[in-house]
């Protein structure tokens, strides 16, 4: 082969390696683009009530028979329904098996009979006013407002949910995070009630309506349980036996136990706020010898290049946008949960990777 027939292949081959790369890089912008189909598809299976349906009938289910029991009012939409079916099941949030669908155990948190299902999360996060928070991120980090949420509606995300929608977006809020504590607890005391043995009082800071400190109170009789939360997010709360509610807030005192749990709070608050609670939960508590710490159940960022779950690690990454919108706080690394329990006047500290995308951390004075 001559010279010029060298180069002159070397160039084709060149350009076809370009052009492939052209049209893959294509093919990847369009996927960030239409991200939101996913969730919108999910949330659209959710509202014909497609994990319901198959949920009830428990066992794969053929088109035919499916969409006959969906409310779906014209007749006419039901032969669009594959396309939405085909690619419910190419994210994995479905199942088939020749013509037949079933649930995956993702899709089955969002069926209303699952005792762990996440519904009020997905509805919350569609929730135009979340929506139109994500629209003014760029014009956020442009801006001196605190949050992005805040450059949307003027105003923090916990004053609107107080004062613009208390009783519709305040309640799901609070079912949301109640079914968060459901799922959580419920591996805890199956997989890690160690963290309790010994402790004969425990304070959860920031409760909410007691989901958590409920099952902990039952599963551990002998443990004095207290929710502390604000006073209007306690409400009509009663408690009985070893457990009561306790209107107060955090950054003011927060009463004395032998262990203090903040599950999904710190995440909430800048580093500066970090260390006034963690300060303010070392107040309350007794030194390491006479059993004090706290417990922390909260994300914990992995390692990108060490990751062994995509799921959980994105999950991770979405969580920690999320954060920063609503919040301008954040998820954390190792170092960085490291460098608030220090600067809190912590001496010790312990992770356990035991609850998928967070972690359980127990920190003693």
């Amino acid at each position: 082969m001559t010279t010029l027939s060298k180069l002159s292949s070397l160039e084709m081959s060149t350009s076809k390696s370009t052009s492939t790369e052209l049209l893959h890089a294509q093919a990847q912008i369009w996927n960030y683009i239409f991200n939101f189909i996913s969730s919108s598809a999910v949330r659209c299976a959710l509202q014909l009530d497609i994990p319901d349906v198959l949920y009830k009938h428990g066992k794969p289910m053929c088109l035919s028979n499916l969409s006959a029991e969906l409310s779906i009012v014209n007749s006419s939409k039901v032969s669009f329904l594959p396309i939405l079916m085909r690619f419910l099941v190419h994210i994995d949030f479905l199942n088939q098996h020749e013509d037949h669908f079933f649930l995956t155990p993702a899709s089955r948190l969002l069926a209303k009979s699952e005792p762990f299902n996440v519904r009020s999360l997905l509805l919350l996060n569609h929730d135009p006013a979340f929506s139109k928070a994500w629209f003014e991120l760029s014009a956020w980090f442009q801006n001196d407002s605190a949050t992005a949420f805040h450059t949307a509606h003027g105003k923090s995300f916990w004053d609107y949910v107080m004062e613009e929608e208390p009783r519709v977006l305040g309640d799901i809020f609070n079912d949301a995070l109640a079914s968060d504590s459901r799922l959580n607890t419920n591996v805890i005391i199956a997989e890690c009630n160690y963290v309790f043995e010994g402790l004969t009082s425990l304070v959860d800071v920031g409760g909410g309506t007691g989901t958590m400190s409920i099952a902990i109170a039952k599963a551990f009789p002998k443990i004095e349980c207290t929710v502390l939360d604000l006073p209007h997010v306690i409400g009509d709360c009663k408690g009985s036996g070893n457990l009561e509610f306790v209107g107060g807030d955090m950054f003011d005192e927060i009463p004395h136990a032998n262990a203090i749990l903040l599950k999904c709070i710190l995440h909430d608050w800048r580093d500066e706020d970090c260390v006034k609670i963690l300060k303010k939960c070392k107040e309350s508590i007794p030194s390491r010898e006479k059993g004090g710490k706290v417990i922390i159940i909260d994300t914990v960022m992995e390692d990108d290049s060490k990751q062994n779950n995509d799921q959980i690690v994105r999950a991770q990454h979405n969580m920690n946008m999320l954060m920063m919108v609503l919040f301008a706080a954040k998820e954390r690394t190792k170092k960085e949960w490291e460098k608030l329990f220090t600067e809190a006047g912590f001496t010790e500290y312990k992770i356990i990777s035991a609850l998928g995308l967070r972690s359980l951390i127990e920190i003693y004075p």
